[in-house]
């Protein structure tokens, strides 16, 4: 038997010592992003892409580079809720992404359909497939801070970017529904089983502000998340309010007007997160 070079690249032993091969995507070569963060949800409807967004936005005013990579291919929404629709265009390193702006840059699928309003009917690995070339084939230059919008669930997409993509830590979205307690718990568990850290959790229509006096209402209920969030010993990043005024604004593609210090307080969770060393 020849000595071991300890190249398992390039051998076909199957030793004890052997270590399976990265199945990171290659970054692109005109990029360099320092932090990667991935947004999830166990399930639609909680307000995930709005939290991507105001998160984006709040790490810009932090005065770092934030960017967005939309990896939900079958409903992609940030593009509208930023009031951005120029074409992507390339240069010698791929796909150049748009900027809003404030100098968010961002990728989408409805960045390069023809018509915004065309349905992705794609199987799963095709899917998944794009969201890989969102990360090695677009060119995003110096950025600090890349957030990940995932679709909801535990899913191809979801796999696909804790595999693929060298993320440092995700944030869990919330709504205060006796339901989502159960769901939030599978995408800690998934976080757990792919070994990627889970910096918090941030619950989203949590309460509304009365008109009159301005004390908080809590229309589903109060405190659902925070149990969990214990459960778990989890942060509570942030608890966001049900306000016509933010929704007028995502639908207005002006989110990057809408300010809460509550998320100031999340990026601030996400900048102080450590780099995960990935072997």
């Amino acid at each position: 038997m020849a000595e071991c070079n300890h190249d398992c690249s390039n051998c076909a032993s199957k030793c004890s010592e052997a270590k399976p091969s990265s199945l990171l995507a290659p970054a692109n070569a005109g990029s360099d992003v320092r932090k990667v963060i991935g947004v999830v949800s166990g399930k639609g409807g909680v307000g995930k892409s709005l939290v991507t967004g105001l998160l984006a936005s709040a790490t810009m005013r932090a005065g770092k580079r934030a960017a967005i990579l939309d990896a939900d291919i079958t409903g992609p929404s940030i593009p509208r809720m930023f009031g951005v629709n120029e074409p992507v265009y390339g240069n010698e390193y791929g796909m150049v992404p748009p900027e809003t702006e404030t100098g968010v840059k961002m990728m989408s699928i409805n960045l390069i359909l023809e018509n915004t309003t065309d349905p992705v009917i794609w199987r799963g690995a095709l899917i998944a497939g794009t969201v890989k070339q969102f990360w090695s084939e677009v060119c995003w230059g110096d950025v600090d801070c890349l957030y990940v919008d995932m679709p909801p669930g535990t899913g191809d997409v979801p796999l696909t970017v804790f595999q693929s993509l060298p993320v440092d830590g995700i944030i869990i979205v919330a709504s205060p529904q006796e339901l989502v307690g159960m769901i939030v718990e599978k995408a800690v568990n998934m976080a757990k089983m792919m070994n990627i850290p889970v910096i918090g959790i941030i619950e989203n229509m949590a309460y509304m502000a009365c008109p009159d006096c301005g004390k908080k209402l809590y229309p589903f209920g109060e405190g659902k998340t925070i149990d969990v969030a214990m459960k778990h010993s989890l942060p509570l990043l942030a608890q966001l309010p049900i306000d016509p005024a933010i929704a007028a604004a995502c639908d207005a593609g002006r989110v990057e007007d809408v300010r809460l210090d509550a998320i100031d307080g999340a990026v601030a969770a996400v900048l102080a997160c450590p780099n995960r060393v990935i072997e």
